[in-house]
């Protein structure tokens, strides 16, 4: 879950993280494969989809603990195979909301689906430093998110970038 937190890959690209994508000494994720939803390794959505993006401290820790915890293989989930898109959503997900009290009125979880955290991480780009976020300009963050063009990004998350008449607090 913090990885996908906290690089804001889709989850066919989170599925298809190896080890060897993974590179605790400079602190960095290569986005190069993709898996699809029958568990199938393949290539990236497009060219831009394939990207490097650095990891925040708190994260390369955790993955260094869980590199040396979990079995060891190809893959960075708990039993060496490319993990299904509904069990990361049912058993990881979907209860890591619940406790953490991210609920509707009726007790469910809130978000339904992995994008939701592809969201939170854009927007931890785009916000402001005084904000908790990292103040990352539209073309970095059009190249950590992997579009294809920088109109994508602008048309999906343009409205959380301060206007030009926006107060600087």
């Amino acid at each position: 879950m913090l990885t996908a937190i906290f690089t804001g890959l889709r989850a066919s690209e989170l599925r298809g993280l190896r080890w060897a994508d993974v590179d605790l000494k400079r602190n960095e994720l290569h986005v190069r494969q993709r898996a699809d939803y029958y568990r199938v390794m393949g290539a990236l959505k497009s060219g831009a989809a394939e990207r490097t993006i650095p990891l925040a401290p708190m994260l390369v820790n955790t993955l260094r603990e869980w590199k040396l915890a979990c079995p060891k293989g190809e893959l960075p989930n708990g039993i060496g195979r490319i993990e299904s898109h509904a069990n990361i959503v049912n058993r990881g997900f979907i209860p890591a909301q619940i406790a953490t009290g991210v609920i509707t009125t009726n007790g469910k979880a809130k978000y339904t689906g992995l994008h939701s955290l592809r969201h939170f991480y854009a927007s931890r780009c785009i916000n402001r430093r005084v904000d908790g976020g990292l103040e990352l300009p539209l073309k970095v963050v059009q190249a950590r998110l992997g579009h294809a063009s920088v109109q994508m990004t602008a048309d999906c998350y343009g409205h959380l970038f301060p206007r030009g008449d926006d107060a600087q607090n």
